[in-house]
């Protein structure tokens, strides 16, 4: 049976909100309403150690005992989110004598309030009730913020725009690893300047009016230069544009993003940056291997191979690199991966220490290819490697690959 509800907004900033019940109901429940201003007051003889930490930060108060009718004085709307069914019933009826609303965590006919599924897309909120089915509504809910996110729900146009440069980290690869603030930037944007290793797969899915710059650099061959991006992302926003600058991996790990930053700052137009997943955690991270391991490694380092040891454009001390006991991360290296063994192995690096070559890393061609200093190159020649590839060297990788 469908029961009548009148949705409504509560502004709860500055005002008393009680929940009875310290366990992992209460725990969901309280950061929605501290990020509303709420001031909460958790009554629970015992509460997690998640809210614990939210009480030692001073966000929410504890009243470390059992409810009594006294707790909802001055509250504006109550949470019983205890086991204890008794005890709810008792605070849903203390609730219903001082006429404030009240939720139940076990009980939603016996409430006078429904917790909505909510979600949040530039400035609009989104609340939906399920006729009391949570995973309908959380599903609706997604669908709805999805939409909005993506732009299929409403036009960008409909958006308070303002004419800038956003730089988008696109993450590994994998199209589903963008972060949902980077797809929000790319659907919202006019004009869209991509390079070769943003996921392209979602570049299907713009608008069909935006513009579409390709600034790809490729292996000895065909490159945009640097100064022709910063030229022609400043040039768009300068005509009113809205321009993402879609980058694969992270936009300040050997990215170039700082030098467009700089080239829009000159110009007076507005930058901001969403972050990206950068490649050399995430790729060996999905391939299994982590970077750290406790009581094997607790550092890492990251560094770029597309200059070979000794040639006099690199900035890398390769004799310091091979006395490091950390993992090694190498990017661009596919090509001078030879030399760099090499470099470390006459640095003093172990013939023994363990090698991955992650190639296409997060994609569906994704491999990896194990290796010691002493046999990669044998290793690139016989699978045939080919960038791109993430190159880790450490103990770590015989974490992941015991039998290396």
């Amino acid at each position: 049976m469908d029961l009548p509800v009148y949705p409504s907004g509560l502004r709860l900033a500055g005002r008393r909100v009680v929940v009875v019940g310290g366990g992992h109901v209460a725990q969901r429940r309280i950061p929605a309403l501290i990020a509303a201003g709420a001031v909460v007051v958790v009554v629970s003889p015992h509460i997690t150690p998640a809210i614990e930490g939210l009480v030692g930060s001073g966000e929410v108060t504890w009243v470390a005992r059992g409810f009594s009718a006294s707790d909802l004085e001055g509250a504006w709307y109550v949470v019983a989110a205890t086991r204890d069914a008794a005890v709810n019933t008792a605070v849903s009826e203390a609730a219903e004598e001082r006429r404030i609303f009240c939720v139940r965590s076990d009980d939603a006919l016996a409430a006078s309030a429904w917790t909505p599924a909510v979600g949040h897309d530039d400035g609009v909120t989104v609340a939906v009730l399920g006729n009391r089915d949570p995973r309908r509504s959380a599903a609706l809910r997604d669908r709805i913020v999805e939409g909005l996110r993506e732009g299929t729900l409403g036009a960008r146009h409909e958006r308070e725009r303002v004419a800038g440069v956003t730089l988008v980290g696109g993450g590994p690869g994998d199209p589903d690893l963008i972060t949902v603030a980077g797809r929000k930037a790319l659907m919202e944007a006019d004009v869209v300047v991509a390079d070769r290793l943003a996921p392209r797969e979602l570049l299907a899915q713009l608008p069909a009016d935006v513009e579409l710059i390709d600034v790809a650099k490729l292996p000895r061959g065909r490159s945009a230069t640097q100064e022709f991006i910063n030229e022609v992302i400043v040039a768009r926003a300068l005509e009113g544009k809205v321009v993402a600058r879609y980058k694969g991996g992270d936009n300040f790990v050997f990215g170039r993003g700082f030098e467009e930053i700089e080239a829009c700052r000159e110009a007076g137009v507005p930058v901001r940056v969403i972050p990206g997943l950068t490649s050399p955690v995430s790729v060996p991270g999905l391939a299994g291997i982590p970077v750290t391991h406790r009581g094997v490694t607790h550092e890492f380092t990251v560094i770029s191979g597309h200059l070979p040891p000794g040639h006099p454009d690199s900035l890398v001390n390769w004799s310091a690199v091979a006395r490091l006991r950390g993992t090694v991360v190498l990017m661009m290296a596919v090509e001078n991966a030879p030399a760099i063994a090499s470099a470390l192995l006459a640095g003093g690096r172990d013939l023994a220490t363990p090698v991955a070559v992650i190639c296409d890393g997060s994609m569906p061609t994704e491999r990896t290819v194990l290796a010691t200093l002493d046999t990669l190159t044998s290793r690139l020649e016989e699978e045939s490697v080919k960038p791109p590839a993430i190159i880790v060297i450490g103990d770590v990788v015989r974490v992941a690959h015991p039998d290396l």
